[in-house]
């Protein structure tokens, strides 16, 4: 089965793209989504993190404490490293147990902001990477996200890869900057998918 990757910067609409391919019936893995169910369920998991940050990663509920790891994570570039060494292997694992469960499709999406980051995009055959310029993702992310500053984004931003690394990596472009039409762009993708 053909295992297809979508990434891209935050705000450039890999949503909305991942969105499409489920309309046309492809099984779609959010891997954040799935990140955060992983963290909440997996023991093994939950051990490794208050191994390495402490108890009060989990509240006494065991509930994850989203807001203490960030804190603790977000300008520590060794830290947040250490965090994605712990998180990944096992979200990758989760990845190809839903894959295999939907092994009758004619193929998967993984979507995941870190996919060269956290080196997912090893597990995939196609890598999408979706492209929007800076000043289109700071207008939609501000209106999507109203309690973040233009200066809270372009930090998430810097930490990320480049758009121009990502696009460099990748196998195929879908460009999201409200010039082009992306359902186009999607229905060709999925066609040249389904005759792999």
């Amino acid at each position: 089965m053909l295992k297809v990757g979508v990434t891209g910067g935050i705000g450039v609409g890999k949503s909305i793209v991942c969105r499409m391919f489920q309309v046309l019936g492809i099984p779609t893995y959010d891997a954040d989504t799935r990140a955060k169910w992983v963290m909440h369920h997996n023991l093994l998991l939950r051990q490794e993190l208050q191994d390495a940050f402490g108890e009060a990663s989990y509240t006494e509920t065991g509930q994850l404490d989203r807001t203490y790891l960030a804190a603790i994570v977000f300008n520590n570039p060794e830290r947040l490293a250490r965090l994605n060494a712990l998180v990944h292997p096992h979200v990758g694992t989760d990845f190809e147990d839903w894959a295999s469960a939907n092994a009758s499709a004619p193929y998967v999406i993984k979507e995941a902001a870190l996919m060269f980051e956290s080196e997912s995009w090893r597990q995939m055959d196609e890598v999408i990477v979706v492209s929007a310029p800076l000043d289109v993702r700071l207008k939609r992310l501000l209106k999507r996200d109203p309690h973040r500053t233009e200066a809270d984004i372009k930090a998430i931003i810097s930490k990320q890869l480049s758009e121009e690394e990502k696009i460099a990596r990748a196998n195929h472009v879908v460009y999201n900057d409200d010039r082009q039409l992306i359902i186009p762009q999607v229905l060709a993708l999925h066609q040249q998918f389904l005759t792999r």
